[in-house]
């Protein structure tokens, strides 16, 4: 069984972090605010103090970690072990890897948090079993993976399978990219919430709110909802022509509302198809817990597990 190790997953607002067995437990867990309004150096201290703890204590209870890994939103060039960009904290071209190795004095792996995530539900959750499948993680923003034989396919420049950037509508809302109409200003829990304020004029509804408020009749809400469904539907029917993916696991905070995501979504994605090979479709089984196993992963790959 592969050693402990030590496991970062770095959000926009809180750092998760633990030291992770080779059976996939955790044996310790720590959490620390993310804290947005600092800058980068601050953020950059705040994770390598919560690594070292986490060592400090694993080997005060004899689970000495062989590695550390750490995960991050944004663009990764994870050969190299640098943030190349993570917009929401304020990070460029930072040499992650080699900060935190000076800290710990462990060697760190350092990847995307959607990949890691595809790769922890390879492992131990919905897509076990499955070499082959797309991941797509639908929160405040929308991510993509494809894992290909069991590993995740990045791109020549670390950018492959941005789902939330697929433009739905040329003239619709403009996106934090720099286009309009991206999938994420439409099927995002963050579009789906603000369109509901829009057109209700109701504030304080998340996205799980919204969809409930559609199962019991409220026009807003089902107008809000069904554009939603359909946006995501449209994107996803666009990858399937392009990757043929035999499964796609759905996963993020959307994912939650079940039935009244999954029974239209995949009602019509089928619709969509003609010759293409459908799918199956599946909620991931991790939730947010995803990206830390995925960073244990990456630690493990790099001592040699």
């Amino acid at each position: 069984m592969p050693d402990p190790v030590i496991a970062l997953d770095l959000g926009g607002t809180v750092i998760k972090g633990a030291v992770v067995g080779g059976d996939g437990s955790a044996l310790i867990r720590r959490r620390a605010p993310t804290l947005r309004e600092e800058d980068a150096e601050d953020i950059v201290l705040r994770l390598g103090t919560l690594a070292m703890e986490l060592r400090d204590e694993a080997v005060r209870l004899g689970h000495a970690p062989a590695a550390a890994g750490v995960v991050i939103p944004g663009v990764v060039d994870e050969a190299a072990g640098i943030a190349v960009l993570a917009a929401n904290l304020g990070w460029r071209d930072l040499p992650l890897k080699d900060r935190l190795q000076t800290r710990l004095g462990l060697p760190v792996a350092v990847g995307h948090d959607v990949r890691a995530g595809a790769l922890a539900e390879a492992r131990w959750g919905a897509a076990e079993g499955h070499p082959s499948f797309l991941f797509v993680p639908v929160g405040t923003g929308i991510g993509g993976s494809l894992v290909v034989d069991g590993r995740t396919y990045p791109g020549a420049h670390s950018l492959a399978v941005e789902l939330g950037h697929i433009m739905i509508d040329p003239a619709g809302r403009p996106c934090g990219c720099g286009a309009r109409g991206c999938l994420e200003t439409i099927s995002s829990a963050t579009a789906v919430a603000s369109g509901y304020r829009a057109l209700s004029g109701e504030d304080g509804v998340d996205a799980r709110g919204v969809a409930e408020r559609a199962g019991r009749g409220d026009a807003a809400a089902r107008t809000v909802w069904d554009g939603a469904v359909e946006g995501l539907a449209a994107a996803l029917a666009t990858v399937v022509t392009l990757l043929d993916p035999g499964l796609v696991v759905i996963g993020g905070g959307l994912a939650g509302a079940g039935p009244a995501l999954f029974d239209p979504l995949i009602r019509s994605l089928h619709g969509r198809l003609t010759f293409q090979h459908r799918p199956e479709v599946v909620p991931a089984a991790l939730a947010d817990e995803a990206g830390a196993l995925g960073a244990a992963i990456l630690a493990w790959r790099l001592a040699g597990d």
